[in-house]
């Protein structure tokens, strides 16, 4: 793995780890030209850009694209970290899935309480409730065409690395609490949105990859800047040199963070590493 780029970086952080939906993407799921503009100059001055986000691989793809990874190189963090992958090489770096016997567990919980439950297959999602609203919202998050199936647990990608169940914002903290009893022991438990419970292996989080994928750079989390608006960005924020939140992230988020810039809708990301990178502002 490349790592003389970050190592003679002229910035004072040489990692910078973004949270996408509401973080790095504007509210209609894409990259401002400011803000392009922004990374591809801290990444020209050897800055690695480090995508870091709940979506599968395939969701991240477009948005490395439109920085131009696949070219300069980068890093995905697919899965809350579930899975890194390297942008010039597409090469997996690390992968976990989630444990056989749990997957049925969920199946018949998401059933019983007719809760929408959803994988990844390739470029697909599937799932048994294709017209649930929050279903067609990840759908839209990740460009990804939505397959009915009649049963979800024969459809699934060998292994997979995570599921989501969604609902009524009411519903998913509840839904949280029980399935926390359920399989707590298993696999982690969380909500990524407040209609959305992501369903992971045991001790995946943002932070614990991040810390595997910057020791293989020889850099260290006081050398990285990281970027969210997510409960599931906390560990990073927590992790980095320098927490950087969102205007618009939870109030729990902002609370911890280092620093709070703009929103999404703003160019909060371009602000703040025009700030903390180079002194502006």
């Amino acid at each position: 793995m490349a790592t003389t780029e970050a190592q003679h970086s002229r910035l004072p952080y040489r990692a910078i780890a973004l949270d996408l939906d509401g973080t790095l993407t504007n509210n209609a799921k894409e990259v401002t030209p400011l803000t392009r503009k922004t990374l591809l100059k801290a990444q020209a001055d050897g800055a690695q850009i480090i995508l870091a986000s709940g979506r599968p691989t395939y969701g991240i793809i477009p948005v490395a694209d439109c920085l131009g990874l696949e070219k300069t190189g980068g890093y995905i963090l697919a899965y809350n970290g579930g899975k890194i992958v390297d942008c010039k090489t597409m090469e997996e770096l690390y992968s976990n899935f989630l444990p056989a016997e749990v997957i049925p567990m969920l199946h018949q919980y998401a059933r019983s309480k007719g809760y929408a439950l959803l994988g990844y297959a390739g470029n697909e999602i599937v799932t048994e409730m294709p017209d649930d609203q929050y279903v067609k919202e990840e759908s839209r998050i990740n460009r990804m065409i939505i397959r009915k199936v009649e049963c979800l647990t024969d459809h699934l990608e060998a292994h997979p690395t995570k599921l989501l169940m969604t609902g009524d914002t009411t519903a998913m903290v509840e839904a949280e609490k029980e399935l926390i009893e359920l399989v707590g022991n298993y696999i982690d438990v969380f909500r990524s949105a407040p209609f959305f419970i992501e369903l992971v292996p045991k001790g995946i989080d943002k932070a614990q990859s991040l810390i595997r994928l910057l020791t293989q750079l020889n850099l260290t989390p006081k050398d990285m800047i990281a970027f969210g608006d997510g409960y599931n960005d906390l560990s990073m924020l927590r992790l980095a040199g320098i927490g950087v939140a969102m205007a618009n992230a939870a109030p729990e988020v902002r609370a911890e963070a280092d620093y709070v810039t703009l929103s999404n809708e703003e160019d909060g990301v371009a602000a703040a590493i025009e700030k903390f990178c180079y002194n502006k502002g």
